[in-house]
């Protein structure tokens, strides 16, 4: 092959591509692991401070901690509301990426194809020239007998 294919540098670039995908994948699933983690750490804290109000109990509580618990505990549950839907937008970005991901693999598995088959079309008009080489050799030699 004198000249170099054009499809080599289309499998580079189809390579790049999805190399590229896969890193922004990475990323996405790092960032929906983290929001899962503080949303986590939200649910634990609400916990936890729902178990404080519980270990009072049998306690005399005034009015005013009472309602400063309840006001803070409906705070958590906002910020929880929140991050679920944050963890829900990360986890649509993985997907959307993911999605990405499998496009450029797609693309890059399809250039890889192409050049198989070129090279096998290659290599069977190589072995056709071959043939064909030998056989006129092989009536040269019947001829000259």
């Amino acid at each position: 092959m004198a000249a170099r294919d054009p499809l080599l540098t289309v499998l580079k670039l189809a390579s790049e591509a999805e190399e590229q995908a896969a890193l922004q994948l990475k990323a996405a699933q790092l960032e929906a692991q983290k929001r899962k983690q503080q949303l986590d750490a939200l649910n634990q804290y609400r916990l936890d401070y729902m178990q404080q109000l519980t270990g009072q109990q049998g306690k005399q509580i005034s009015a005013n901690y009472y309602q400063q618990f309840h006001k803070f505990i409906q705070q958590i549950d906002q910020a929880i509301s929140q991050q679920l839907r944050t963890v829900a937008s990360a986890n649509t970005q993985v997907q959307h990426r993911q999605q990405h991901w499998l496009e450029k693999q797609q693309k890059r598995k399809a250039v890889e194809l192409l050049l198989e088959h070129k090279a096998q079309k290659r290599e069977r008009a190589e072995a056709k020239r071959e043939q064909k080489l030998a056989d006129e050799f092989a009536i040269q030699q019947f001829i000259r007998r």
